[in-house]
């Protein structure tokens, strides 16, 4: 699931940093992809770095949830299928961009019924201070940090995800997750067919896309 899917699970929750756990495996990713650490089983003196090693694993278990669902196996296969024609001769791998758009279109779902709001995602983050977040990842094997502050702070300041609620700009939001892995991924052409296709399969889900919410919450109630 992308960062606004596994914020839902923890809307209410006013523990800034348990919040930042559930989506810092992502951000750590975005920022550097070779960034590998696992802090699973580890406990920290302090109480809010170890929630953000509470979010932390919270966010692991809904990815497996997720991933293992039949929401998720039939959805993305389809949207796979669906991509195919509007990508033809473009380089990126068809099951991975059956994936992230599946994951894309539903956070653009969540956002445009109201479900949560990206203002109070960000404002969850702000609350988080950098000393804590310091900590935490040199306490999980971190040496180098910088690159990770440096990333997370224009991701902060550019509250990029609030385009994800404009459902023209779910193509472009793709293109811009397949630039980290191909250098010119799709043309313009490639770009407003996807366009197409990502808008009908939204609109196909808008009715039972919360089905797949409600499946992995009642998993998280039953560990």
């Amino acid at each position: 699931m992308n960062f606004l899917s596994h914020y839902y699970f923890d809307k209410h929750t006013s523990n800034c940093y348990h919040v930042l756990g559930t989506v810092l495996p992502d951000l750590l990713k975005n920022a550097d992809k070779h960034i590998i650490l696992h802090p699973e089983k580890l406990h920290h003196g302090n109480n809010e770095v170890n929630s953000i090693i509470t979010g932390w694993n919270k966010h692991l278990a809904v990815d497996r949830y997720f991933h293992s669902s039949v929401f998720f196996l039939t959805h993305s296969h389809e949207l796979k299928k669906a991509l195919l024609p509007a990508i033809e001769g473009s380089p990126v791998k068809p099951f991975f961009l059956g994936h992230i758009a599946l994951e894309l279109i539903i956070d653009n779902l969540l956002l445009t019924t109201g479900k949560i709001s990206v203002d109070d995602f960000y404002a969850q983050l702000s609350g988080c201070k950098p000393g804590i977040i310091e900590e935490f990842l040199t306490f999980s094997g971190l040496a180098d940090t910088s690159v990770f502050f440096k990333f997370y702070e224009g991701f902060k300041k550019s509250q990029y995800l609030h385009t994800y609620a404009e459902t023209h700009q779910i193509a472009y939001a793709l293109k811009r997750i397949c630039m980290r892995v191909w250098k010119d991924p799709f043309t313009p052409e490639h770009e407003a067919q996807m366009n197409d296709v990502l808008g009908n399969y939204r609109d196909y889900l808008l009715d039972s896309f919360m089905d797949i919410f409600e499946e992995i919450e009642d998993k998280l109630n039953n560990l």
